[in-house]
Order: C-alpha cells, then structure tokens, then sequence
C-alpha cells in the first residue's frame, strides 16, 4: 500500500504471517534479528490484533518543490499525477508522476519494449488511446520536445484561419476515410497547434455555406 502525504511517499508493508509462524514454532530470534536490520531503514508498528506494519517514508525536499514550480511555469505539471500505475513511478523516486513530459516518454517507450497493448499503456500512464497517438505522433516528428504541452494561446476558433482551413481540406481529400482527430493530429504537426476536431468541423461547415450562399465569389 502506499500513500502520498503532502510532497512525501510513505510506503506501507503490513506483515501478519510472522506471528502464525511463532505459533508454529517460528524463531523469535529471527523475527528480532530481522527487526533490528530494518530498524535503521524502517519504522515499524504491531497493532492490537497483532498485524505489524513496516513504513518507509520517502521525503520530498525543497528541490523536489522547486521542480514542481518549474514543471507548473512551462505547463508539464501532470494534473492527475494519481491517474499514473506504473511499477517504477510508485517504487522509484527518479520517476517522477509529475513530470507530465517523463510520463509520456516512459509511455512511449513501454509500448514499444514492451508487449502491452496501447490500450493497456495508456491506462497504466493514466491517459487514453487518443492522448497515447497524438504524443506518438509528435514525438516521431519532433522529438521529446514534442511531448512538451503546448502554451494556452489564442482560443480555438481563432486558430482556424484560411490558411489551417486550406490544409484541413487538402488533408480530408487526400483521407476521406480517416476520422476527424487525425485531421487535428496532422494541423498539430504541421503547424505546431492544436486545434478540437469539432471545432475543425464547425469551421469547416462555416465556409463551405459561405460558399455556398455566394456561388460567384467563391466566398
């Protein structure tokens, strides 16, 4: 079991076979050997039904706080550092389910040493199928700065101008079977924004009854 306090990991072990094994003729010896080794490491606890409890508590410095500062400033701050499971964020404090730009990396990576499904990934990471491809696609194209969160800029429908629109169109002509995110992964790569796909299609729409409703100019 382990649990985050306030920047701290405190790993929790509860241990209840030893005291079924003193019955059974266990060495109390061995059991206080054992506790004397652990006790420069750990603290332990026996409570009143006789479970004992073994905790290591890993603690957060203020470089730890720092890192988290600077993570927040240029927007990698992972918002749902919980959603992570992996094996090596929950015992290994060099990775850090923080670091929204690690996570994705150490995603990527799994998925492609390992043989989990990208669905399965994605759940360990705490993100989804979507989220997994669109990293995929930015990373293959430039790099871990690609998995670096894109600043807030201007809102959406501002971001679809005739130039965006132009290769939207290019691109759904050249895919018509291809669903309306990847026309939004490919306006992310290509111009380095992103864009929701309904807004993408709500834009669209505009233009075209534009276009429609004045047939001579085209507009």
């Amino acid at each position: 079991m382990t649990e985050k306090r306030q920047g701290n990991y405190v790993h929790i072990v509860k241990i209840n076979t030893y005291l079924i094994n003193i019955e059974r003729g266990g060495s109390i010896k061995a059991l206080v050997i054992f506790l004397l080794m652990i006790r420069k490491y750990y603290t332990f606890w026996v409570d009143n039904v006789g479970n004992m409890y073994i905790i290591n508590v890993t603690h957060m410095d203020e470089n730890y706080d720092a890192k988290q500062q600077a993570l927040r400033s240029n927007g990698s701050l992972n918002p749902h550092p919980e959603s992570v499971q992996d094996e090596q964020f929950l015992q290994d404090a060099f990775f850090d389910p923080n670091d929204l730009v690690q996570v994705k990396y150490e995603m990527l990576r799994r998925h492609r040493e390992g043989d989990d499904s990208v669905t399965d990934v994605a759940k360990i990471f705490g993100t989804s199928r979507q989220a997994f491809y669109a990293a995929q696609n930015r990373f293959q194209s430039q790099g871990i700065p690609g998995l670096i969160p894109k600043r807030r800029g201007p809102r959406a429908a501002h971001k679809c101008t005739d130039e965006v629109l132009d290769f939207a169109e290019q691109w759904n002509d050249a895919h018509p079977a291809e669903p309306s995110l990847r026309v939004a992964d490919a306006i992310d790569q290509h111009f380095g924004i992103r864009i929701h796909p309904r807004t993408i299609n709500r834009a669209l729409d505009r233009r075209k009854k534009k276009r429609l409703s004045n047939p001579e100019t085209g507009e």
